[in-house]
């Protein structure tokens, strides 16, 4: 009878757990439930944004992920408006500057494994260096302290490596290295030859054994990857003109520019850059000491000390007070941005082959949409450019008469300097001057306050050697510096007139 008593309170404590057990899991359903509906709704909500955006202009791929867990990875627009091919999250696009951080990457890891010294001069590695420059460290070229100056904007020049580093040492240091910031290029160019010279490879072998293929990353890189089976998005100059590929270049080439090697150019899909978060995350390449000292923030980029560089990285806080790890790239055409919020697990990468104003603010209302449940995104402006280019495309008239034409159809909605400014840019690219510069003079009849439109126009002139015209459109875009505190064209209009008034 104890026996059976017995069993009967095991049995029911069994019944016991076993309910609790149902109650655990229930909730644990419930909240997992919740957990995905939100992620849902969430994805949902910045997919309208960016389809919004894609009908106003926008064109690339998006990936968010928060927690490890993938809530959006789509593409918009088109990778190849010819055959109509779409941007997909494998679909292949230049990161520019964002390549910056596999430099800043591999240098750390030849120091994590004893074969380079942050704090070694450049002296160790270069001969006959100029006296300005022997001191110069590895720290100074990777937070852009080192004074040299931004280099050349020209991806295809092939000059000879050691004619091109000879000709950059020459350069005069714009300060004295290790006292301010300036963004430059150039220093990259100089970490991606000693990465060469400490490691005894060629710098994308370097890159595809010590961090590429670690990771898990097929499709990125310059040359290396085998290209013919993914999708290469071409480049559309302000969404409007095919510029075609960078890949396509490099291959004609067979080789990469020591003007972009390094600093930028490098190819890659948001798939594998996730897969790079991924890696540096778990720390897979680097040591969390490595991680550390790649993403530590150490020169002010402004004067407000607003955000710092790191080692290829900019680092600041965000308005939740957390860091942000970030880089963002632009070559002209395409645009690439990684945004990583490491406290809250989050990040955002953002890729482009068609650049439009204001792309470069789309990261920050994805972000404000991950943070705040209730924000409402500023819709992306409608491009006018394409409508433009179209209309102008098509016109048979003469030049003389283009301005007036434009005007004509255009004047009423034509609402913003950037719209006729980005058609202008279209043709001063394509070397069409005399229809760049009616188009810039348009502009600036109708926005006369606006100074980077003087700026534009200036520059149209001073390619075609009309240089008292450059000196007047230059000088009034700085006599419009008082009327507007971010007067980004005044560097640009200053040195140019510097250029003419000493040819005069």
């Amino acid at each position: 009878m104890k026996n059976i008593r017995k069993i009967q309170k095991i049995i029911a404590n069994i019944h016991l757990v076993s309910g609790c057990l149902m109650v655990v899991l229930s909730v644990a359903c419930q909240t997992k439930k919740t957990t995905t509906d939100e992620s849902n709704l969430l994805s949902n909500r910045i997919d309208d944004y960016l389809k919004q955006s894609e009908a106003n202009g926008f064109s690339g791929a998006v990936l968010v992920a928060k927690n490890d867990t993938i809530i959006l990875n789509k593409g918009y627009g088109f990778a190849d408006k010819e055959n109509k091919l779409g941007n997909k999250p494998n679909t292949v696009y230049d990161i520019c500057s964002v390549s910056k951080q596999f430099t800043g990457a591999a240098i750390v890891k030849l120091a994590e494994d004893n074969k380079l010294k942050l704090d070694s001069p450049i002296s160790t590695y270069f001969d006959d260096l100029p006296e300005d420059k022997k001191d110069i460290t590895i720290h100074q070229l990777l937070t852009h302290s080192a004074g040299f100056g931004h280099g050349s904007t020209d991806d295809f020049d092939l000059t000879p490596r050691d004619i091109y580093f000879s000709n950059l040492f020459q350069e005069k240091l714009l300060f004295t290295p290790g006292s301010e910031y300036s963004y430059s290029n150039s220093g990259y160019s100089i970490l991606g030859r000693i990465i060469e010279l400490v490691s005894g490879q060629d710098y994308e072998t370097y890159l595809s054994e010590k961090l590429f293929q670690p990771a898990g990353m097929q499709q990125t890189g310059y040359l290396l990857p085998n290209w013919e089976n993914t999708t290469v998005a071409n480049e559309y100059l302000l969404n409007v003109s095919n510029e075609g590929s960078h890949i396509a270049q490099y291959k004609q080439d067979g080789e990469i520019a020591r003007t972009v090697l390094a600093n930028g150019g490098i190819h890659s899909t948001n798939n594998d850059m996730y897969k790079w978060y991924q890696a540096l995350k778990t720390n897979k390449i680097l040591s969390p000491e490595s991680f550390e000292k790649l993403t530590k923030p150490y020169v002010a980029e402004y004067e407000d000390e607003s955000s710092h560089y790191a080692y290829g990285w900019a680092v600041y806080t965000s308005k939740r007070d957390t860091k942000v790890i970030t880089h963002n790239g632009f070559n002209g055409v395409s645009y690439n941005e990684f945004v990583w919020f490491p406290k809250e697990d989050v990040v955002i990468l953002f890729s482009s082959n068609a650049f439009v104003r204001p792309i470069g603010g789309m990261t920050r209302e994805i972000e404000n949409m991950l943070f705040d449940k209730t924000y409402i995104p500023k819709e992306l402006p409608k491009y006018m450019v394409s409508e433009l280019y179209q209309f102008t495309e098509a016109y048979k008239g003469t030049v003389n008469d283009l301005e007036k034409e434009l005007k004509l159809k255009f004047e009423d909605v034509i609402d913003s300097p950037r719209n006729l400014n980005g058609l202008g840019g279209v043709y001063y690219r394509k070397d069409q001057m005399e229809k760049a510069i009616a188009i810039y003079k348009l502009n600036t009849q109708l926005f006369p306050e606006d100074g980077n439109s003087w700026d534009s126009l200036g520059d149209a002139y001073f390619k075609v050697n009309e240089k008292e015209n450059a000196i007047g459109a230059y000088s009034r875009a700085l006599e419009l510096k008082s009327e507007n505190d971010d007067c980004f064209w005044c560097e640009n209009s200053s040195s140019q007139l510097q250029k003419l008034n000493s040819t005069n």
